[in-house]
């Protein structure tokens, strides 16, 4: 039985919009619908989710580094990540069927488009020599993957804090259904496509 005593707050956050959500609503779903002439607003392409992971091979030896990789992504994402385990074993790495050797973080609703914004607009031109990401890294099912050496182009690592330099996996899924219409949409986004 629930106490009437205990009630819930309001959350602060209850009527706070991101910045490219407004933008999707406002201008991108609209201009996606004339150009691709949907019959319905149901099938313009939205943001699903993104998955960020990183794979910790050196957690084999010692546990520290997943704690670590734990604790990067938690600070990039700003949501808790969890540890993933090997699905089968690999004799040649070592590695047995449930070892943990990562981790990951499925970001969805406003956390999802807070990370997209930091990604295009401030994570992604910090990349040294720059030049734009692959336009060849669709899977055919309108689901985008970027790989990044780096993790201290996001701002929120402090660099000194940094044991060891570690790359990331960033898995964006849309609900688009081919992959030019995928291009598109995180085109408008402001994903920086190489030419």
């Amino acid at each position: 039985m629930s106490n009437p005593e205990a009630k819930t707050e309001p959350k602060a956050h209850a009527n706070y919009v991101p910045r490219l959500k407004k933008i999707y609503r406002e201008q991108i779903a609209p201009e996606l619908f004339k150009e691709f002439s949907y019959k319905s607003t149901m099938q313009t392409p939205k943001l699903d989710k993104i998955v960020v992971s990183m794979g910790v091979g050196e957690a084999l030896v010692n546990k520290k580094f997943l704690d670590a990789a734990i604790d990067t992504l938690t600070q990039i994402t700003g949501q808790k990540a969890v540890k993933t385990k090997a699905r089968k074993s690999i004799a040649n790495f070592k590695i047995r069927a449930g070892q943990e050797i990562g981790a990951k973080v499925t970001l969805r609703g406003t956390m999802m488009y807070e990370f997209f914004d930091r990604l295009v607009n401030v994570a992604l031109p910090r990349v040294k020599d720059f030049r734009g990401i692959s336009q060849n890294a669709f899977d055919g099912h309108g689901n985008y993957s970027l790989g990044i050496e780096e993790q201290i182009i996001f701002p929120e690592i402090d660099f000194d804090k940094i044991e060891k330099v570690a790359g990331l996996n960033i898995v964006i899924v849309t609900t688009a259904k081919t992959d030019a219409e995928a291009k598109a949409f995180l085109g408008k986004f402001g994903m920086p496509f190489r030419k």
